[in-house]
């Protein structure tokens, strides 16, 4: 068994709020996070129930905890629940900081609970003299301010849907996304800042308007108040605010439609998915207090757009009394410790980041060592899989004493299926455990759970709160079913490969529709990039398999430090260290140098939609991708097509 990296004291253990929840429940137990696991997931109603009387969420409980059905995600969760989800995320009532925001321009703006709160009322009474009603759909194509969060919390406050998306998605990827949920709303500001440079949001607002027949109303808010810049045909978002509060928190279901997500959509057109109020509330309660230890006036921050459902995650951070923290911009602009300098001013207690982030420091041979990074007890990394170094490196250069959490799950729940906890230790490229309440297992394809240190499929065996309540304009279903159900039968298939390891933990070892199959072999390809990406002249890979002589062979795509030419002495090494650390199989037929790698706008290489090109499929959502342009390089390369 390898040694751990980290090992949580017992004081961390005996202190830690998922110690103190045990007691509230009454649950013996020596400090095996399985232990408890297995008691959530045997005892659904029981954990549920007192998870929601520990959290003290606002609302009427309801007498039935699981109303148990036949079909899967019809089960429901709390369904004689009421509550009104912005009114747990306001209870607190201070004047100390709620929200920070922090622009890569170096301009910072504040504001307290209760201006919060004050703001939050006046805009949703706004929305109700604007006639919306619950239900109504408000979409925001808006950079990561503090604007942005009033926006969505009046909106959830008044049981109106919220969708947003960043504001690096071209003008064809909003509409992609928003014209399907058909908006009444549209809220945008006017410009936003990225490496340095100044991104006019107004240009492509026009155009996106044009091709939304559905939105009746544009409000605007201004990215830098000294600063300004004016839409026409727009109401500026200060002006909304000139109105009575409007103190009313209806309360609603408890899986009342929240917000809309969208997958990728790199493989068609993206799927909105729609989540419910009491559902992601418990979740992220959850998962901040009994996971990552977070309590009432400790300081969250997540670099993240609002594009990505770490957003809608952080906003959910408010509801432990917690304070969170924006930054919009570059993560390594001005300087690439920016992001960590931030965390040192403010002493933020929990920092979470995409692993390609910490992959990048890495690379760069980044250390901490004259920055104070005493405050932060949880670096919590997601996006993609850590590798094994990357892990390392953490603890080595970025700070020795620190939960480091690598946590998956995505979208479709915004949440985690696996994550950290403070009674496990942490292993080099491995996540903790499984998260509380969910019954995650590992499947073989043919619907059996694997033994330790073994790969398949990330399935849920028991319905749980978080899973969507539906994809919207999906009247049969029938999407719903697909994206999760025809794999197993009445079995959630997540669509991620993963090995379960002897520790109780889990490594994520790629997509499964991204799996490589040479031979009959499947190997996941973050099997290849733990190899690839450290080592010293390569900043980056992308694997596919290319359909080749009936059967399959794995290609490799670097891009190099400094733009490094790629010799043959150089393939020779990526091959032998990938046959030594892997295997035979693993090793790439062929290793190309390119010049970028593509990625979607949350930062995740597109191996399918490379994969699409080598094999001459058409693609069919390039506004999903951050850099389509780089999909050019792959068509007809001559070393495919021998």
């Amino acid at each position: 068994m390898n040694k751990p990296l980290w090992q949580p004291s017992e004081k961390l253990k005996e202190n830690s709020l998922l110690r103190d929840f045990c007691k509230f429940i009454n649950f013996q137990s020596s400090f095996n996070f399985k232990e408890i696991w297995q008691w959530s997931i045997d005892n659904p109603n029981e954990f549920w129930s007192k998870f929601w009387d520990y959290s003290k969420i606002i609302g009427d409980k309801g007498s039935e905890i699981i109303k148990k059905d036949n079909v899967f995600n019809k089960t429901k969760f709390f369904p004689d629940s009421k509550l009104n989800y912005t009114e747990n995320i306001l209870k607190k009532k201070s004047d100390k900081l709620a929200i920070n925001f922090l622009s890569e321009k170096g301009f910072e703006e504040n504001i307290t609970w209760n201006e919060l709160y004050e703001k939050v009322c006046k805009f949703s009474s706004y929305l109700k003299k604007l006639n919306l009603q619950k239900g109504d759909r408000v979409a925001a194509y808006v950079p990561n301010k503090i604007e942005t969060i009033i926006c969505f919390l009046a909106c959830a406050k008044n049981g109106i849907i919220w969708s947003s998306c960043s504001p690096d998605f071209g003008a064809q990827g909003v509409v992609d996304r928003f014209k399907q949920i058909e908006p009444k709303v549209f809220i945008t500001c006017d410009y936003y800042y990225y490496n340095g440079k100044k991104i006019n949001i107004l240009d492509k607002v026009e155009k996106i308007l044009k091709q939304i027949p559905s939105i009746k109303k544009v409000i605007a808010f201004n990215y830098n108040k000294q600063e300004r810049e004016s839409l026409k045909n727009s109401i500026n978002f200060e002006e909304t605010l000139k109105i009575n509060l409007d103190e009313v928190f209806e309360r609603f279901e408890f899986n009342h439609p929240i917000y809309i997500l969208f997958s990728s959509g790199t493989t068609g057109k993206p799927k909105c998915i729609t989540h419910g109020s009491g559902n992601v509330l418990i979740e992220h309660n959850k998962e901040f207090m009994l996971h990552c230890d977070i309590r009432e006036n400790e300081k969250l921050f997540y670099y993240t757009t609002t594009g990505w459902m770490m957003w809608n995650w952080l906003v959910g951070g408010l509801a432990t009394g917690s304070s969170i923290f924006l930054f919009d911009g570059s993560p390594v602009y001005p300087k690439i410790d920016v992001l960590l300098e931030y965390c040192q001013n403010k002493k933020i207690n929990l920092f979470g980041v995409s692993a390609k982030y910490i992959d990048h420091l890495k690379n760069e041979k980044y250390d901490s060592k004259n920055l104070d990074l005493s405050s932060i007890k949880i670096i919590t990394s997601t996006g993609s899989p850590l590798a094994e170094e990357s892990f390392k490196y953490v603890y080595e250069k970025i700070k020795k004493d620190v939960h480091l959490a690598s946590i998956a799950g995505g979208t479709d729940l915004v949440g985690c299926l696996v994550l950290g906890n403070l009674y496990s230790n942490v292993y080099m490229g491995e996540i903790q455990g499984q998260s509380l309440g969910i019954d995650v297992d590992v499947f073989t394809d043919k619907g059996k759970s694997v033994k330790d240190g073994e790969k398949g499929e990330l399935v849920v065996k028991k319905p749980f709160p978080s899973m969507p309540i539906k994809f919207w304009d999906d009247g049969d279903g029938q999407k719903y079913h697909k994206a999760y159900f025809t794999q197993f039968k009445n079995i959630w298939h997540h669509g991620d490969f993963i090995e379960r390891t002897k520790n109780n933990g889990f490594i994520m070892r790629g997509r499964s529709d991204a799996t490589l199959n040479p031979g009959g072999v499947r190997i996941g390809t973050a099997e290849i990039y733990q190899q690839v990406e450290d080592i010293d002249f390569i900043t980056e890979g992308l694997v596919i398999g290319q359909d080749y002589n009936d059967d399959v062979r794995v290609i490799l795509f670097v891009t190099t430090k400094n733009n490094e030419e790629l010799n043959d002495e150089k393939i020779k090494s990526i091959k032998s260290r990938i046959r030594k650390n892997c295997s035979p199989k693993h090793v790439p037929s062929i290793i190309i140098k390119v010049p970028e790698i593509p990625r979607t706008k949350s930062g995740k290489i597109v191996e399918l939609a490379v994969r699409q090109v080598i094999n001459g499929e058409k693609i069919n959502n390039k506004e999903a991708i951050a850099n389509p342009e780089a999909l050019k390089f792959y068509e007809n390369l001559p070393q495919l097509n021998s």
